[in-house]
């Protein structure tokens, strides 16, 4: 098995993601390590996102921080900027608290030396945002080191290879054990990337390609049956709905109000616009007037509607109305946020917002350019 996935690799493998190339953008040899750092940035961000969705922003974040001195010494107003439309805001929190841990362990001097890093799955697992699939593709890319992982992809592969008649997160033990089983301690490197490779470009969620798999004579879901039968799928949560009512109070200067999310919030640290959830029987035009008092204690005037559309989540759609609004009394404080500050609606783009308030934030422009 091992053999045959790596012959699938040598011709059909994604040769070509940009952190798991030399700097001349060669393959490098077994023998052959890799810059740690940009291999690191690229497993977080890949947590939970598509390879696909992360380039661009991989791309851009290793112009903006090139280092690991670089993104340590950064403000995390930046680091939350640059995380800026990739979600689960909380893994850009976790990667700049772990590079500040880095720095500490690694003499700034040999941050480009490979073997300064962690070189064990032990020390990465004791970072923030670090955990055993992350840790082991780290050192599986980065050294060659025999560490078996088990991400989405994989857990799809192995969980059709044995036929598994358990929802994912009641198989992970014995996943675990089969993917260890399975791995390749000479080439852990490529092994594990052709095993990540196998799940995005043939062992897919739908319409798997089983015709050109290296493993199709090992798969107990090929040989009996639609293999999109495995995983077995869990009961399907419930969809939250909930309607959103936003305020954006511009002031005679121009200057729209925002505020910034606390730490025990979810997407902490980002900026948005004041507003809150419809309760039951509520009107959305007194939703936001009672939440603007409730997050700043002011009274406003609601003028006109801007836009209203649906956001979606993993587990709930938000639907969102924004009306503009008259400061009509009060001075606004912070009661609910960190901070509050009037901005110039040219210079939202300097601050990090959740995804939703971007479109917020187009109509803003649209309807101060009529």
């Amino acid at each position: 098995m091992r053999i045959a996935l790596l012959a699938w690799f040598e011709l059909n493998g994604r040769h070509w993601i940009p952190w798991k190339l030399k700097q001349d953008k060669s393959i490098p040899t077994l023998n052959e390590n890799l810059p740690v750092y940009p291999i690191w940035i690229a497993e977080v961000m890949l947590q939970q996102t598509q390879l696909a969705v992360v380039l661009p922003y991989w791309e851009n974040w290793i112009a903006e921080f090139p280092s690991l001195p670089d993104l340590a010494n950064a403000l995390q107003h930046d680091v939350l900027l640059h995380w800026q439309g990739l979600g689960y805001y909380s893994r850009a929190k976790r990667l700049h608290d772990a590079s500040k841990q880095l720095l500490f362990r690694i003499n700034e001097a040999d941050h480009l030396d490979p073997e300064a890093w962690p070189l064990t799955l032990e020390s990465w697992i004791s970072l923030p945002g670090i955990g055993k699939t992350t840790a082991a593709s780290i050192i599986s890319s980065a050294f060659n080191a025999p560490a078996a992982l088990l991400d989405g992809n994989v857990k799809r592969i192995l969980s059709r290879l044995i036929g598994s008649q358990k929802i994912l997160s009641k198989d992970s033990v014995r996943l675990w054990k089969l993917s260890n089983l399975l791995l390749d301690q000479n080439a852990p490197r490529h092994f594990n990337q052709a095993l990540m490779d196998l799940g995005a470009t043939v062992c897919t969620t739908n319409s798997p390609k089983c015709f050109c798999c290296p493993w199709k004579l090992y798969c107990f879901a090929y040989y009996h049956g639609d293999p999109t039968n495995f995983p077995v799928k869990g009961v399907r949560k419930v969809r939250k709905n909930l309607v959103i009512g936003i305020g954006l109070i511009i002031n005679a200067l121009g200057e729209v109000l925002i505020d910034q999310r606390t730490n025990s919030q979810t997407m902490a640290g980002l900026w948005e616009f004041p507003g809150g959830k419809k309760e039951d029987g509520e009107l959305i035009e007194y939703t936001i007037v009672r939440e603007l008092k409730e997050e700043l204690d002011v009274d406003v005037k609601l003028e006109q509607k801007l836009i209203e559309f649906d956001h979606f989540y993993t587990n709930k759609k938000l639907h969102f109305v924004v009306y503009i609004c008259k400061l009509v009394s009060g001075k606004p404080k912070p009661l609910s946020s960190l901070q509050v500050e009037w901005v110039q609606p040219i210079d939202l783009i300097n601050y990090p917002f959740p995804a939703a308030n971007h479109k917020i934030i187009s109509a803003l422009n649209d309807y101060l350019s009529l």
